[in-house]
Formats: C-alpha cells, structure tokens, sequence
C-alpha cells in the first residue's frame, strides 16, 4: 500500500467534502490544498484525478451507490457520501487498484473521518458494488 496514495485519498476526501459543502470551485480547492504543508507526502497526481473525477462522474457514481443505500445519495452524511463516491469511483475507473484495497482504504477514511459507526457502512456498501462491479474479482 503507497503512503502517498493513502494521503492522496485522505485529502480528496476533505477536498470533496468542502466542495460538496460549499459548492466551491474544484481548483480553488485544488490550490488551497497544493499550499498545505502536509500536502508534501501526498501523491498529487492520484488527489487531482479523485478531485476532479468524482464531480466529472458524479451522476454515474451516485446511480451506482444508489442500488444499495438505504436513503437518497444526497441524504447521506457528506463525510460518508465523499468517501463512498470516491471508492466507487476507484471501483469503477482503477482496475489497477484491487477491490480489497478500495474497501479497505474506505474504511479507513471512515474511522478517521466518519461518524463512530460508519465505517461498517462504508465498507457495507463498497462491497456490494464491488460484489456488481468487480464479479471476476470478488469471486460473485
């Protein structure tokens, strides 16, 4: 598992949760986090695809999240609903990256950034489009 790219999702997900939050423009957020000075040990290139592909996918991503909430997309807890577009977008756009990683990397972020108890959420959902996305790999 790449650092960086750990950091990278860990910024996107910040990153898009200020965007979901304030509507703000993708690179004036972009630019905001390229000055962090913990923005050093963050794969730049990885948080910029993230950043910009998940609005760019948006409605294809949520329709895909959709089959398995429980509630609207846009009900969900904006932490939880960045971390969840952004592991449906890997799930999606990354074949290079395994669906275990991707579910797990979601967890994570959960337990970092989430509510006490979403991580079972997000790890919930994640594989169940993995489970639709992913039948070769998840063995579905």
């Amino acid at each position: 598992m790449s650092y960086a790219r750990t950091n990278a999702r860990q910024s996107a997900v910040q990153a898009l949760y200020q965007w979901q939050m304030t509507g703000q423009n993708l690179k004036e957020i972009e630019e905001q986090f390229y000055l962090d000075e913990h923005f050093k040990k963050v794969q730049r290139s990885y948080f910029k695809e993230l950043l910009h592909g998940v609005p760019h996918q948006l409605r294809q991503l949520d329709q895909a999240l959709s089959e398995f909430v429980d509630r609207a997309v846009n009900e969900i807890d904006p932490v939880e609903r960045a971390i969840l577009r952004i592991g449906v977008y890997e799930l999606l756009n990354r074949p290079d990256v395994p669906y275990k990683v991707i579910v797990n990397e979601g967890i994570n972020l959960a337990k970092r950034y989430g509510a006490t108890e979403s991580h079972k959420y997000v790890n919930s959902i994640l594989d169940k489009v993995a489970q639709k996305q992913r039948p070769h790999e998840t063995g579905a």
